[in-house]
């Protein structure tokens, strides 16, 4: 990246994919809120299976974001046991959950007029 840029939102959210793939996340989608939202950009939501994956996926977040994108998080939210954690990045939102914990929540059904930029199993 030349002269350390940070990456926009939508960038860093492809990249940090790519971390949640590696940790082996699943069911990963990413919502563009633009236009129904004034606290964030995008929410990139996925699983974990258990407590340990959720907290290597929130901590591997973190520190690529750090490292590949110079893109800190503001703050790291929930715990693992919880089966919801957030890792903020301000203009993005990354919600890593347990199965259970998705459902409970729905976020997809929530903001279901935001627009699904990508989704993958």
């Amino acid at each position: 990246m030349p002269g350390g840029e940070h990456l926009e939102s939508l960038e860093l959210a492809h990249l940090l994919v790519d971390t949640i793939v590696d940790k082996k996340g699943s069911e990963i989608t990413l919502l563009d809120l633009r236009e129904q939202a004034v606290f964030a950009d995008y929410f990139l939501i996925c699983n974990g299976d258990n407590d340990r994956q959720l907290r290597a996926m929130a901590n591997s977040i973190a520190q690529d974001a750090k490292q590949k994108a110079k893109a800190l998080a503001s703050s790291v939210e929930g715990d693992p046991e919880s089966g919801w954690v957030l890792v903020d990045f301000g203009d993005l939102l990354v919600h890593l959950f347990s199965p259970d914990m998705r459902h409970y929540y729905d976020l997809e059904g929530l903001w279901d007029d935001a627009h699904v930029v990508m989704r993958m199993q």
